[in-house]
């Protein structure tokens, strides 16, 4: 694993500077107000001096200072959902296919500037340009499907009705309101806007709450909403501890995405609970991974690098536990190590390095932490196991162990770090119990050479999204296609229908054509009842008979 050389913060960063930090921490719904760090005009800067009430924000790759934002408070918050409820009206009253359109030109605008947002996502992140480049594709083809899709998802819709030809059945679909989203640090951009754009599409509004570490990807793409013509107010982020910005924007808002850990999720469930209000949460994974026993070892080597290892493993997706067929295990080790050690670690702005920094020094620790309680229960480290500060100050080897303790630190928790144990195991039956032996079932990914053999086995894994052959990209790509988790991984789902029905309620109009549905006042009443139990047999009778004739044409 070489490195190649890391940069000097925004000296290298080649689109951006000091001052452009500067005047995306301005566009902080409360950096104008009393109670945030920009009152008075005494906010912090990139380039000099500190302020009470903000928060200095770090570049991984050098563990310098780069700027800071302001720290909202409980009640900036509940302005800046109040202002945002006083927009969501007019919004909502808006054409969906008008709504869809903004977000359209939303996408070609972030494929126009993607070199600045791709050296923002870096300097937050310390991610290397090749993973920056995956995650800020995933935002216009996200915004394509939106457009082509949720008009006609949002659409008004006519049900079967209780007597057909007498009355009719027809459901409309309001949006919420205000959807508050919390975002993490480890794919800034692609899950503030996973959960944001199809709020917006179904006539809410939207306040955002990025993660302290990376909250400037967030202010840049609001910028960019607003060039597209979202109107004034409907997309606010908010920025400040989690601590006192999340429980007030959690009690101010009508539905909210939140995207973390599941002992935080379980908090803000909680507190979404008390108020009432929906919630949706993609919280956290211990991932298996599946080698069958007539895998492509080469392939599945490879897929198994992309699947632990992308963005150093800080990815929800991540595999951190592999389970390999007892006959190919020697040789998937071989061809895992080997192609573990052919990864290249750097955070240049450049497509030289495969793998990136950690964000900060606490995920550092953690990953070291859980290595080192490995190797004290006699894990076997098969490649990396060391941090590699001569890269990053927060860089880490990907790292492969073996013969790891059930009872481990690595085998019971989730590392998030560029960590992965592998183990052999007898038969297919052993391989899904021991990939379902987790309280958390988030993504799962099967290797095999039969792909029919491939899709049966994921059909026995408890997670929210397996691949066959793949390790993230072929379900969490597919747009159309629900994603969110299983047990501790969550609750709700994102993108597909269910990703924007999420943020609306439905109403059900009845309608009668003969008046009020009751007893006949012409016809005695048991008269009217015996008719009405024998018309229910016949139809029913004549459903079942339906139904077999159907099946008969279809051939089943």
């Amino acid at each position: 694993m070489s490195p190649t050389d890391p940069p000097a913060a925004l000296d290298d960063a080649p689109t951006l500077a000091a001052r452009r930090l500067d005047d995306l921490a301005d566009r902080v719904a409360c950096a104008n107000s009393a109670n945030a760090a920009g009152a008075g005009g005494d906010r912090d800067t990139a380039d000099g001096g500190t302020a009470d009430a903000a928060l200095d924000v770090f570049a991984p790759a050098t563990a310098e200072r780069i700027g800071s934002v302001p720290a909202c408070d409980t009640d900036t918050v509940d302005a800046a959902v109040e202002r945002a409820r006083e927009a969501q009206a007019e919004w909502a009253a808006t054409p969906a296919r008008e709504r869809a359109a903004v977000l359209d030109r939303f996408g070609d605008l972030v494929l126009d500037r993607r070199e600045e947002l791709l050296d923002l996502l870096q300097i937050e992140t310390g991610k290397s340009r090749r993973t920056a480049v995956e995650e800020l594709f995933d935002v216009p083809t996200g915004c394509g499907y939106l457009a082509e899709t949720a008009p006609g998802v949002l659409a008004d819709e006519r049900r079967a009705s209780v007597a057909p030809g007498v009355t009719t059945a027809t459901v409309t679909y309001d949006p919420v309101g205000v959807v508050g989203v919390i975002s993490p640090w480890n794919y800034p951009l692609t899950l503030s806007m996973a959960d944001a754009l199809p709020a917006l599409v179904a006539g809410n509004a939207v306040v955002c709450k990025p993660d302290e570490k990376t909250p400037y990807g967030a202010l840049a793409l609001g910028e960019l909403l607003e060039v597209a013509g979202l109107p004034d107010g409907l997309f606010q982020v908010v920025t400040g501890e989690g601590s006192t910005v999340g429980p007030a924007l959690v009690d101010a808002v009508d539905h909210v995405a939140f995207t973390g850990s599941t002992e935080t999720g379980r908090v803000v469930a909680e507190r979404a609970g008390r108020n009432l209000v929906d919630c949706s949460l993609e919280l956290g994974g211990n991932n298996p991974l599946v080698v069958l026993d007539d895998a492509d070892v080469d392939e599945a080597a490879r897929g198994a690098v992309q699947a632990c290892f992308s963005n150093a493993g800080q990815l929800c997706l991540s595999a951190e536990r592999i389970y390999v067929a007892e006959p190919l295990y020697d040789a998937f080790v071989d061809a895992f190590v080997r192609e573990t050690e052919r990864l290249t670690l750097g955070t240049g702005y450049d497509y030289d390095a495969a793998v990136g920094s950690l964000i900060d020094a606490a995920q550092l620790d953690r990953v070291q932490s859980h290595v080192e309680d490995a190797r004290e229960r006699s894990s076997t480290v098969l490649t990396g196991g060391r941090a590699r500060p001569d890269v990053a100050p927060y860089c880490y080897e990907p790292t492969v162990l073996a013969d790891v303790d059930p009872d481990a630190t690595a085998a019971c928790e989730e590392t998030f770090g560029p960590v992965v144990s592998v183990a052999p195991v007898p038969d297919t039956d052993s391989a899904i119990a021991a990939a379902n032996d987790s309280p958390h079932g988030l993504n799962a990914s099967v290797w095999t050479g039969d792909r029919d053999r491939g899709v049966d086995v994921a059909r026995e894994i408890d997670c929210g999204t397996v691949n066959v052959n793949d390790a993230f990209l072929a379900t969490w790509g597919a747009t159309d296609a629900p994603m969110g988790g299983f047990g501790d991984s969550g609750l709700g789902r994102r993108h597909g229908p269910e990703g924007i029905r999420r943020y609306i309620d439905s109403r059900t109009i009845g309608v009668s054509r003969v008046g009020p549905l009751t007893f006949p006042e012409r016809v005695p009443t048991e008269w009217f009842v015996r008719g009405a139990f024998a018309a229910l047999s016949l139809g029913r009778r004549a459903g079942r008979a339906m139904r077999r004739l159907k099946r008969r044409i279809r051939g089943r």
